[in-house]
């Protein structure tokens, strides 16, 4: 596992330690739940099934000097996700005619791949880990990554109800680029519309 970016109290590493991966998954829950409530919920099974689906190749986390999880940024490729899976998978954990229910309303919030452009899918940094830097230093390490591989943007959705994280992209140089509107489906994700910023690789 490489370490990409050193700071005075922690690192920021490719991939997801083993040991970390039940604290990513509850971390994951605790940041997206009042999006994923319905269609992963309750909380103990939605963390089973995120646990079982979490990819490492698409993860870049931060870790304390004394070894502890801080926070992850996950991404989104052709060749998967942080928080991928299938129909399979869910049926593993929610039974098979509950894991079609639930993977049709999920299906909503799947965004398209561009090309040469990154997707983001997920970043949080563990409550006690705010105020450190972490988020910064993720975003920029998803910046590194994304130009190693040769791609020219970075694109990543906000919810209207987490103006901290929006904040923080327009100050790492993101642009509003569009609106989604969930209409009536609000009441099912719990916020009203989402913003798509973007941000040009080394821009």
């Amino acid at each position: 596992m490489n370490t990409i970016q050193p700071s005075p109290s922690f690192t920021v590493e490719n991939g997801l330690r083993s040991e970390h991966r039940h604290r990513a998954a509850r971390g994951y829950w605790n940041a997206f739940a009042r999006k994923l409530r319905y269609p992963l919920g309750p909380e103990e099974k939605a963390v089973r099934f995120i646990e079982s689906i979490l990819d490492p190749t698409h993860a870049i986390s931060a870790v304390s000097n004394d070894g502890r999880f801080l926070g992850i940024a996950g991404f989104k490729t052709s060749k998967g996700a942080l928080v991928g899976g299938g129909f399979t998978d869910m049926a593993r954990t929610y039974g098979w005619v509950s894991a079609l229910c639930r993977g049709m309303v999920i299906s909503i919030l799947e965004r398209d791949l561009a090309d040469e452009t990154l997707l983001m899918d997920g970043i949080f940094v563990e409550p006690d880990a705010r105020g450190q830097g972490v988020g910064k230093a993720l975003l920029q390490s998803i910046e590194t990554h994304a130009a190693s591989q040769g791609l020219q943007s970075i694109r990543l959705d906000v919810i209207d109800s987490n103006p901290r994280a929006r904040a923080l992209y327009e100050r790492e140089g993101y642009s509003k680029i569009g609106v989604k509107s969930l209409g009536p489906l609000r009441t099912v994700f719990g916020f009203s519309s989402a913003t798509e910023m973007s941000k040009v690789v080394g821009g």
